[in-house]
């Protein structure tokens, strides 16, 4: 089984938190840090909450902090469905830890250095310290192998008409990312909504018993909620199946595309736009999955989950 090395950006966000969980259990994963950025909540408040989440699974992995605004547009953020706390507000402990003081792109670029071009990028939330990092070290995309990102879609949004949050949040930071010439891997809504899970299948997990698994179930319950209100049959888990993609791309229908990001249209803001559909061709500079095979997905997040005693 080969491992590689990752750095995790995220917002954490109950979907995060539930990655997070997830990824402690993955041997192929060398976590190399945490970066963690404003995005579902401010940035002191996702921090927090990785904090949180690395206790919570018992990982020892670096947390930096990152950008608390994006590079040019207002901050927004989604607390209407993550909560206030972002966590759902799941009462969990705050741990008494000291963050480096070094920034999230500042160790991005470290870090990048010291894997020797094997380092693969998995950000699941607004990309501001990757475009932070992109412009202070031109060297930077020689130096990743890949970037698997939840964002964008092909067709549709989930913040507006035509953008999703993470793109929508920081669209700047997004096209840079496009157009640095790091293969991107884009786990946008249009498989993420197909990667949900149910109540009873979120009841399975809580049953697990841990402590971990209890955590996994209870922060979607605030989410979970809105969901069934909107008509769906569960709560998509969009953060892990970027993270599983990153491990396990056998399951997913992938395609060659280009892409890149509206970032002055009124109405089309953070419009992720791709020639997927389209007669007339861009550079292929990216990847955009659009199909997973939902089963098999959440088999492996239940067996992942109960390696937690």
């Amino acid at each position: 089984m080969k491992c590689f090395p990752v750095i995790i950006d995220c917002d954490p966000g109950v979907d995060d938190a539930a990655a997070l969980l997830l990824a402690k259990q993955m041997p192929e994963l060398d976590i190399r840090a945490v970066t963690t950025v404003a995005g579902n909540v401010g940035v002191d408040q996702t921090t927090v909450n990785a904090l949180r989440i690395r206790a919570a699974s018992g990982a020892a992995y670096p947390i930096f902090a990152g950008a608390d605004k994006p590079l040019f547009r207002e901050r927004i953020d989604a607390s209407a469905f993550h909560g206030e706390d972002g966590l759902g507000g799941v009462a969990y402990p705050v741990p008494k830890e000291e963050i480096p003081a070094e920034k999230a792109w500042d160790a991005i670029y470290r870090i990048a250095k010291e894997c020797n071009g094997e380092l693969v990028l998995i950000a699941i939330g607004p990309l501001t310290n990757i475009g932070i990092a992109l412009a202070k070290y031109k060297e930077l995309p020689q130096l990743v192998k890949k970037a698997v990102i939840m964002g964008g879609a092909a067709v549709g949004g989930n913040v507006t008409p035509c953008a999703e949050f993470n793109i929508y949040a920081d669209p700047h930071a997004a096209d840079m990312l496009f157009c640095s010439g790091i293969p991107v891997y884009m786990c946008g809504l249009d498989v993420t909504m197909k990667a949900f899970v149910t109540p009873e299948e979120l009841d399975e997990i809580g049953a697990l018993g841990s402590s971990q698994a209890k955590l996994f179930r209870e922060v979607f319950q605030m989410g979970q909620k809105k969901y069934l209100e909107w008509g769906m049959k569960g709560v998509a888990l969009h953060d892990p199946l970027a993270l599983y993609y990153a491990v396990d791309d056998s399951i997913f229908e992938t395609h060659h595309v280009g892409i890149r990001v509206e970032t002055k249209g009124a109405l089309t803001l953070g419009k992720t736009v791709t020639d997927l559909y389209s007669d007339k061709q861009m550079e292929h500079n990216a990847y955009i999955v659009m199909d997973v095979n939902r089963e098999v997905f959440l088999q492996k997040v239940m067996e992942l989950m109960k390696k937690y005693d």
